[in-house]
Order: C-alpha cells, then structure tokens, then sequence
C-alpha cells in the first residue's frame, strides 16, 4: 500500500471526568500554596526547553480536544456533531503523531521529563505514561470509525487463513518447506501490521484501502488475476485449500472480495509480495531476524519500488533511499517522524529504516507468537 493516506495501515467521558477532577485538584493544590515540582523548574528552564513545553503542551490539548469530539460524533451527544466527517481518522491520527513527535523534542531539549515505562511498550523518552488513557480512547474511536460493513465475509480463523493462503502461495511459487513456512509468517506479521490482526476493516484515513490486507480495488484485482495463474499449482499440492477457495470465491460473487477475509488475503498477497516468497531464502541470508523480515515486507506495501531497488543490490541494509517522497511516505507510517534530528533527515539506509520501525516491533512479535501457536495446533 504505497500510499500517504494509509497508516500503513479507546472511552473518553472517563478521560475527561478524570482529567476534571484532576485539575480542580492542582487547583486547589495552588490555592493552599504548595509549588508542584514541575511548576518549580519552569522558572529555570531554559528559551528551548519552554518553547518545547509549551509545542507539547498544545499538541496534548489538541489531541484531547479531537478525542473528544469525535467521541460525541459517535455517542451522538450534540445534536451539531453526530455526523462524522469524510476520513475521520485523518485529525485524530495526525493529532497522535504530534503528540508523541513534541513530547520526542520535548525530552531531547529537557531530559528529565523522561518518565516511567509504558504499558505500550514506547520508549519513554518518545511517550509520556501518564497519557496512556488517551491512547486507550484513541484505538476505541478507530476500533468504531474502521468497523468491517454489515455485508462483510468474516472468518472462523482468520489467523490460519493468512499463513495458509500465504505457505500455499510460496510453495506454488517453488519454495521449499522452510520457505513457505516463512512466508507464512511473514503473511500474517502484515496482516497484524495493517489491521492488528482484524479481518474486513475499513479505512477511517483513506476511501482507498480497505479489508483485511488494507488494499485498494486495483491491487485487489490486480492480485485476483495473479491468482488465476497459479491456481492449478495450487490445487495440485493441496486440494483441500484449493477446494475453500472455490467456495469463498463463490461465496464474495456479489460483494467487493476485499469483504470477504479469505479473498481479500489472498488477492493481497498475490498483488504485492508472492513475487518475492521464491527470494525468501536469499532475504533471510541479508536479514536471518525474523522481525526484520516481517518489516522488510511491510515495506513492500509503504514504499515498494525502492524496496524491491534494495533487494535487487544484493545488500538490502546499506542501500540507500535520498527522494523526499519516499521519506515522506515513511513519515506518514511513523518512520522517521518523532524528533528534531529524524524529522530533518533527507535520506537514510535500509539498516536505518528498519531500526526506525520500532513502532512496528510489537505488532510483528505478536504474530510471531500467534504463528507458532498456530503451528503447534492451537485454537484461534
């Protein structure tokens, strides 16, 4: 999904009754005369450090202002706000990313507002834990705004659909059994990478992208038609899938197949990574972690052309990116975007890109997790 509106790719009336509460008792606190420590270094800080905390300081009230308003969009608490507006994830999504980018300048320029660990796994110097309700709210409002359409095809097990769609591919593309099984796994770390491992979404920042490998109607066909070709390799080494996948075909004939949690896989991993599943053993010499695989081919979908440029040099972490659109649509994913020194960056290597993909880490470690158990015979 190469694109700048994916993201790519939580319940606020308590946040706000607690945030009340809590300012009356600052300020009651004010009142009987005792200084907050806080309050106290203000007077020592230095031109930066306040300006930094002032930049923070507004991104946050943005950031509560937009979780708010969404919040009674959706509730439907003012009458002048029930309609959600065209993209309403766009505002909210942005508001995160300064949010987390100003508290990144903020504790660049004052050290020692680095605070305790988060529950987010974020490093502390990029997120404040005293705001971890507001990113609650935050993925709620999406959990709402990206809700799958009444007409959608979900899945009993959508996890084993996604690494067998994925190990059946690679083995029509030739790989061997080591092979496939990687492209198993690496099918189903996009899937938790573009939707958290939820089957029919929509897009709540994007009228393009949609289900449950985020892709858009050419890349669904595009993928279709790819598909169509290997069908028959397909059937020959495993029948069983083949046959689920003349009924789920039957199954989305009147629908968008990006509705139905099996095609819409299917199509997706055909349009943007089967190509490359026949290359696995060769990506895995260049990068043997397998979280860092799992990165390199979300990267197929953020930025694929110069991805597929690195793999061809045959040194993928030293292959060098410089065009400002490319480091705009990395930006726009949350690589390279928290922090004066990232955000002045005009060029960086793969090894650099993957390093800055630390959002992703947790994302593509729960579908290692869930890979295994799958692997082990696990339930969904």
């Amino acid at each position: 999904m190469a694109s700048l509106a994916t993201s790519k790719p939580i319940r606020w009336h308590c946040v706000a009754t607690f945030a009340i509460a809590l300012q009356a008792l600052l300020t009651c606190v004010g009142q009987l005369g005792v200084i907050k420590p806080a309050h106290a270094e203000q007077t020592k800080l230095s031109k930066e450090q306040a300006a930094a905390a002032a930049a923070y300081d507004k991104a946050l009230a943005d950031f509560r202002k937009i979780l708010a308003e969404r919040r009674a969009q959706i509730d439907g608490k003012k009458a002048s706000s029930k309609k959600l507006p065209r993209l309403p994830g766009q505002a909210v999504y942005l508001a995160r990313l300064k949010v987390m980018s100003t508290y990144k300048d903020l504790t660049e320029a004052w050290p020692e507002r680095i605070g305790r660990a988060n529950k987010f796994g974020v490093p502390p110097d990029h997120f404040d834990a005293d705001i971890e309700p507001l990113i609650d709210e935050y993925a709620a409002l999406f959990q709402v705004m990206q809700a799958p359409p009444a007409f959608a095809q979900a899945s009993e097990t959508p996890r084993r659909d996604v690494v067998e769609l994925g190990t059946a591919i690679a083995r029509a593309k030739g790989a061997d059994k080591a092979a496939a099984d990687m492209a198993g796994r690496i099918a189903l770390g996009i899937f938790f990478a573009e939707t958290n491992a939820r089957q029919n979404i929509g897009n709540a920042r994007s009228d393009t992208y949609k289900g449950s490998l985020q892709t858009g109607k050419s890349e669904d066909r595009n993928g279709h038609r790819k598909w169509a070709a290997i069908k028959k390799k397909v059937a020959a080494l495993d029948p069983k899938l083949a046959a689920r996948d003349d009924a789920e075909t039957a199954r989305a004939a009147k629908i968008d197949q990006r509705y139905n949690h099996w095609t819409a896989v299917r199509n997706g991993l055909m349009n943007a990574h089967a190509d490359l599943f026949s290359d696995l053993p060769e990506i895995a010499k260049m990068l043997p972690d397998e979280v860092d695989q799992m990165k390199l081919f979300q990267l197929i979908q953020i930025v694929p052309t110069p991805t597929r440029a690195a793999l061809k040099s045959g040194n993928v972490e030293t292959y060098r990116i410089s065009d400002a659109r490319v480091m705009g649509f990395l930006r726009n994913n949350s690589i390279f975007t928290f922090g004066k020194a990232n955000r002045a960056k005009t060029s960086a290597t793969y090894r650099e890109i993957l390093d800055a993909m630390w959002l992703f880490t947790p994302k593509f470690e729960k579908a290692q997790a869930s890979f295994n158990a799958i692997k082990q015979g696990a339930a969904e």
